[in-house]
């Protein structure tokens, strides 16, 4: 080979090097033409403006007394845009300069924000330094192809028995918690929080009170479990464009480490709050309400956010636990139904197992993991088959052991099922801070339902 031919060699692995730097991509970013409108009309949750000519999800920024916030379009018309504002709290009016931003909505990610607390646009909300040393990504990016995933095949140990004795977990399974308020749904997701064997861990808290945030992120937490973790919250006194946005940036977050080929732990709280901040969004928009007011756009973005998750041929995954709030135990309104057809399984806590004093109050009959009988051993499977067995066949007969009326040995069965019920319960119940090997809670499992043999 030449020395011209091994000059342009070099050249252009050097040109393509410099391509990849940084501060290339981030000149890529930038929009030389400033786009800008006027704001024309303004209601308490949207405001309409003659411009900017943007794409829906555009941000943009809004003149207003103490300085301009961020908006988002929702919404594009021939002669105006529908923006919803990130901070409500900055006023603005009438006539007020929208301007497009300069800068394409990508968002920082990476290790930097391990053992941070942060607001929907990344900002620090521990009190602590700025965030530093961060890498930039897509805050929506592209879909895993069907064929590019893999189905999870290494079980996800979380310490409770409940779990991974009955209702075995995978690495990059999609998972629900479905309860009703005060059945111990934030105990039983800061336990998983704690205990889950995941090297990343990405919890977004989306609607809920600031006292539960920080109740969880300075309370239920060790440093130790902290420095595996990053909080994105937006509060339920926040505008509806920045929760919606807290959960597609906590995904970016898992996205980033999962493209790195770690494990990654997505507990997402909740979706019921996020569909309702899509609901608000959707209305103002003038999208029709369907089923309980719900927009469509509730029904079409909630699978694509699921579908991000899961675990892909390159090696890393995301396990996704998502909290759904049901108003009755009978989980019957329409996000819980979508919620249920698109996620590997779910998890149902009972009200009346919570006003016993059983925690956690897993309703086992009625919860499923849809890839535990690929993940367990064949004698794993029958020992929680037979578990679930009988605790199905003592509901079944609930009313009339508890009336006196069931006469012993007319039913082998409910006999089993009374006799070993105590066993089961006490199997079932677990302390918040204990945390048990799978090996040993299917080992107890096993000897339990033996005795029903």
């Amino acid at each position: 080979m030449g020395a011209d031919a091994l000059g342009a060699g070099r050249a252009c692995r050097g040109a393509a090097a410099m391509m990849r730097h940084p501060f290339i991509a981030r000149i890529r970013e930038v929009d030389p033409i400033a786009r800008t409108g006027r704001v024309r009309r303004i209601l308490p949750t949207f405001l309409e403006a003659d411009g900017p000519n943007l794409p829906l999800g555009a941000l943009c920024t809004i003149e207003g007394s103490g300085g301009g916030t961020l908006a988002e379009v929702v919404a594009v018309e021939a002669q105006s845009v529908v923006l919803v504002p990130f901070d409500e709290e900055r006023r603005t009016f009438a006539g007020a300069r929208v301007e497009a931003c300069s800068q394409a909505d990508s968002v920082a990610a990476g290790d930097a924000f391990l053992g941070r607390a942060v607001d929907a646009l990344g900002r620090p909300i521990d009190g602590d330094a700025p965030i530093v040393g961060a890498v930039r990504r897509q805050l929506h990016a592209p879909l895993p192809t069907p064929l590019s995933r893999t189905s999870p095949d290494k079980v996800l140990e979380t310490g409770i028995r409940a779990v991974d004795a009955l209702l075995t977990l995978g690495k990059g399974q999609r998972v629900g918690i479905f309860a009703a308020s005060g059945v111990g749904k934030s105990s039983l997701m800061s336990q998983l929080i704690r205990q889950t064997d995941a090297e990343r861990v990405v919890v977004c808290l989306v609607g809920e009170r600031g006292r539960e945030v920080e109740s969880l992120w300075e309370r239920e937490l060790s440093d130790e479990t902290k420095a595996r973790t990053v909080l994105v919250a937006a509060t339920s006194d926040q505008s509806a464009a920045m929760r919606v946005r807290a959960c597609h940036y906590a995904l970016a977050l898992a996205e980033q480490w999962r493209s790195e080929g770690r494990h990654v732990l997505l507990v997402l709280d909740s979706v019921t709050r996020l569909a309702m901040a899509l609901r608000e969004i959707g209305l103002a928009a003038g999208e029709p309400p369907t089923v309980r007011a719900y927009t469509p756009s509730v029904f079409s973005i909630i699978p694509k956010l699921v579908e991000r998750c899961g675990a892909v041929r390159s090696g890393g995954s995301i396990t996704a636990v998502m909290t759904v709030l049901s108003e009755t135990d009978d989980v019957d309104d329409p996000v819980s139904e979508m919620m249920k057809s698109l996620l590997d399984g779910h998890i149902v806590l009972s009200r009346a197992l919570a006003e016993q004093g059983h925690f956690p109050a897993i309703d086992v009959p009625r919860s499923i993991s849809r890839l535990a009988p690929s993940l367990m051993a064949e004698g794993e499977r029958g020992a929680a088959s037979r578990a679930v067995e009988l605790l199905s066949g003592y509901e079944s007969s609930k009313v009339l052991i508890e009336a006196g009326v069931y006469a012993r040995g007319s039913n082998a069965g409910i006999d089993r099922a009374i006799e070993l019920r105590p066993a089961l319960l006490g199997f079932l119940k677990q302390r918040q801070d204990e945390r048990v090997p799978r090996s040993g809670a299917c080992e107890a499992l096993a000897a339990i339902v033996g005795k029903a043999a």
